[in-house]
């Protein structure tokens, strides 16, 4: 979704980034709708690493998820390049657009896929850092810039799980869901983040979003409110 407005800051990068089910997209998408009513031409963008398609398909051919039908190494290699070229894509069009960029996940979600996996997988805690794969998506991820702002959107794992089951549109383990909280806070680049709890009504959720944001990118003039919850 592109939204139309005068240029602000001139390519800026905000990364929106939590669990499934902490609200991303919908943050992410009202985050850009605002910054093109107070002025700032922003697009909006989903990068998603194609769990959901790669899910639909695995219950066509009858098997319960995506991770059933590539097993855990082919989906993330899978979701780790997809992921990998709409970042691309975001960051040049919306570079060569002039406009702001409103990032639905980043590479950090990928980095906490990761690590989400390995620690399910794993019967006793690695000591040795990041893991091998980790290791190969950070160098292929490093190409990207990192965001003027970085916000982790905090919800409880069982709350983010029963939001999932409610959309109806997918599934998560919620002990995947804890794992992926976990993953993001141990992240070496999770003190930069910007935390917004995100256990609470969407309209109280995107105000701190709207004011982390004009805080960190000097957006003058730039009005919270009023809300309307979606």
């Amino acid at each position: 979704m592109t939204t139309n407005g005068s240029p602000g800051r001139l390519h800026a990068v905000v990364a929106i980034v939590g669990v499934d089910g902490a609200g991303k997209t919908t943050q992410a998408h009202l985050l850009a709708a605002w910054l093109a009513a107070a002025g700032y031409s922003a697009d909006y963008w989903q990068n998603a690493g194609g769990r959901r398609w790669f899910g639909r398909l695995a219950q066509f051919f009858g098997r319960p998820d995506a991770q059933a039908l590539l097993g855990v190494g082919g989906m993330l290699f899978v979701e780790s390049v997809l992921r990998w070229l709409a970042i691309a894509r975001a960051l040049v069009r919306s570079r060569f657009r002039r406009h702001i960029a409103v990032m639905d996940r980043y590479s950090w979600c990928q980095y906490a896929s990761i690590r989400a996996h390995a620690s399910m997988a794993a019967t006793v805690p690695s000591p040795d850092g990041p893991s091998r794969r980790e290791r190969r998506a950070r160098r292929l991820y490093g190409l990207f810039r990192e965001p003027d702002l970085t916000v982790f959107l905090a919800v409880p794992p069982g709350r983010a799980w029963t939001r999932v089951e409610e959309r109806g549109t997918d599934h998560e383990d919620l002990g995947y869901l804890a794992a992926a909280d976990a993953a993001y806070r141990s992240l070496p680049e999770a003190d930069r983040f910007v935390v917004i709890d995100a256990d609470r009504d969407p309209a109280s959720v995107q105000r701190d979003l709207r004011l982390a944001v004009a805080d960190r990118l000097g957006l003058p003039g730039a009005d919270v409110g009023p809300l309307v919850a979606p």
